[in-house]
């Protein structure tokens, strides 16, 4: 049963087909400039999520994880371009802020897997999604948020995926 509060919502997926559908819900809402961080261990459903992203942003490329080019792009009709970036390979914080975030946010919306790791170099406005592996086909989510457009956007989130 999600747990409601101005700032928070937590989830439990029963399926990959679920987080995905959950994941369509957010990208259709998203603009460029937003950023969504991704936090969570291997196999807690993260390129899943991104997957329902990319696709309810209106993107019809595959969606991989970018562990090994760091950032994959993802177009849809009109030329706007989904982000998807992944922070595990990265050494630190340093490193990441040589690839210039606030320049790629410019011109698109970004999806960030491991924000954690650079979490010293993000703007602190933005949403972040913690997952966790909860059972075999089941993954937990904690959505939070933080500044103006981030609550908005989870409002919309919720009206979207829940009604009401």
């Amino acid at each position: 049963m999600p747990i409601l509060d101005a700032h928070t919502f937590e989830f439990l997926s029963r399926s990959a087909e679920q987080t995905r559908r959950l994941g369509t819900r957010l990208g259709s809402l998203l603009q460029p400039g937003d950023l969504i961080c991704l936090s969570g261990d291997l196999g807690s459903g993260k390129t899943t999520l991104v997957q329902g992203i990319a696709q309810g942003w209106g993107s019809l490329d595959a969606v991989s994880s970018p562990s090994f080019v760091l950032i994959n792009e993802y177009r849809r009709p009109g030329g706007q371009i989904l982000y998807h970036m992944d922070a595990y390979r990265l050494r630190d914080a340093l490193e990441a802020e040589d690839l210039d975030l606030i320049s790629i946010m410019e011109h698109g919306a970004l999806v960030l897997e491991w924000a954690d790791r650079i979490r010293s170099i993000l703007p602190p406005e933005r949403m972040w999604v913690e997952l966790r592996w909860v059972a075999e086909e089941q993954r937990g989510m904690v959505f939070r948020v933080f500044g103006p457009r981030y609550e908005a956007l989870l409002n919309g989130f919720r009206q979207k995926a829940f009604g009401g």
